[in-house]
């Protein structure tokens, strides 16, 4: 089935009103080996991530709003490296190598978001293909990321009804929504403080620079990110201290400084 063209002659709701399109439960959205030249931002719905592994279909990943997939295409004129099917009804922000070249331009996070995606679906298909050859990597050889653990005292994020999430001292803490399908697992999982599912997988980010903490929101999130009432715009730092209240997608938290 061919995807659904959003038209009229209102004015456009939002800027990427032009760009939406949407397909139906179960509609392929580009098969693997195919040409493409466009990336698809979710803006509902649930997508699946198909490759054809040793002849077997296998489920790469499994994306939902805020994600986006098809980005190699755009980056290099290569086929697909895998197919995409709307696992659910799917509208889709839909954007060219023109307009893909335009925000890397604009917003250089872009880029830096991209890398870490591609690293991970990387590290993903490998293990698939090793499990299909019989060449499973054991639990033990598989590289463990070290980072710096958080201690008591030092700045946190408190939900309303006080559960702490202590922040990394060093290098970012992120902020999102956990998922054991596709393997995001973020420093604060707001999974369980978010039924309506409006905070991205991958959020925004917190991180201490020159003695101040910073609050960056990630690429592809559609709820917004908030301090003290405030929108942030996506990419760009911006400075938080103790008491501020800062709100991902529905999900308030409140930043708690040292010995606060």
């Amino acid at each position: 089935m061919k995807a659904v063209f959003r038209t009229g002659a209102s004015a456009p709701k939002s800027p990427f009103e032009r760009y939406l399109v949407t397909h139906p439960i179960g509609d392929i959205i580009f098969s693997e080996g195919e040409i493409g030249t466009e990336m698809f931002i979710i803006q509902s719905g649930t997508v699946e991530l198909l490759k054809d592994i040793g002849g077997e279909t296998r489920v790469l990943a499994t994306l939902e709003k805020g994600d986006f997939f098809g980005e190699m295409s755009v980056l290099e004129d290569l086929p697909r490296t895998a197919s995409a099917r709307a696992k659910t009804e799917v509208e889709l922000v839909r954007i060219n190598g023109a307009t893909f070249d335009a925000m890397l331009k604009s917003n250089t996070e872009i880029a830096v978001r991209m890398m870490r995606k591609l690293s991970r679906r990387l590290r993903e298909v490998t293990g698939m293909l090793e499990e299909a050859l019989g060449r499973r990597v054991a639990e033990g050889e598989k590289p463990v990321e070290q980072r710096s653990a958080p201690q008591a005292g030092s700045f946190r994020l408190v939900t309303g009804n006080g559960k702490e999430f202590y922040l990394h001292p060093e290098g970012d803490t992120l902020i999102g929504r956990g998922d054991p399908v596709t393997g995001i697992t973020p420093d604060v999982d707001l999974a369980p403080f978010d039924s309506q599912r409006s905070t991205s997988r991958r959020h925004a980010k917190i991180y201490p620079m020159a003695g101040k903490l910073y609050l960056m929101e990630e690429i592809g999130v559609m709820n917004g990110t908030f301090v003290n009432g405030s929108r942030v715009a996506t990419g760009t730092p911006v400075p938080v201290n103790g008491g501020d209240e800062l709100r991902f997608g529905l999900v308030t938290l409140t930043l708690h400084t040292a010995g606060a």
